[in-house]
């Protein structure tokens, strides 16, 4: 599903207009992407949270000179699913 197919499933579940419903999508998004760059997580109850992992920095192989590399540290997203999402996941139709 792309954003735009999003806006439009929210546009027939709301009644928003088109282009309301992607000014709201989009909104969302942007909340969660400006709250994970300060830190911080977002909890969607029933659904997931959202937060921002740190990985350590490690040792690789290039894989075509067999070289070791240091991969350094970094951040990266991570999505844990909710209880609610999980089971209504595993639930068959």
């Amino acid at each position: 599903m792309t954003k735009k197919e999003l806006a439009d499933e929210v546009a027939g579940k709301t009644g928003l207009k088109k282009k309301d419903a992607e000014a709201a999508v989009e909104a969302v998004l942007d909340s969660i992407t400006n709250t994970l760059k300060k830190g911080q997580k977002v909890q969607l109850v029933g659904f997931g949270t959202f937060e921002v992992r740190k990985r350590k920095k490690r040792i690789g192989i290039n894989p075509q000179t067999k070289e070791k590399i240091e991969i350094p540290a970094s951040k990266a997203p991570a999505f844990s699913p909710g209880k609610a999402l999980k089971e209504a996941i595993a639930k068959k139709k």
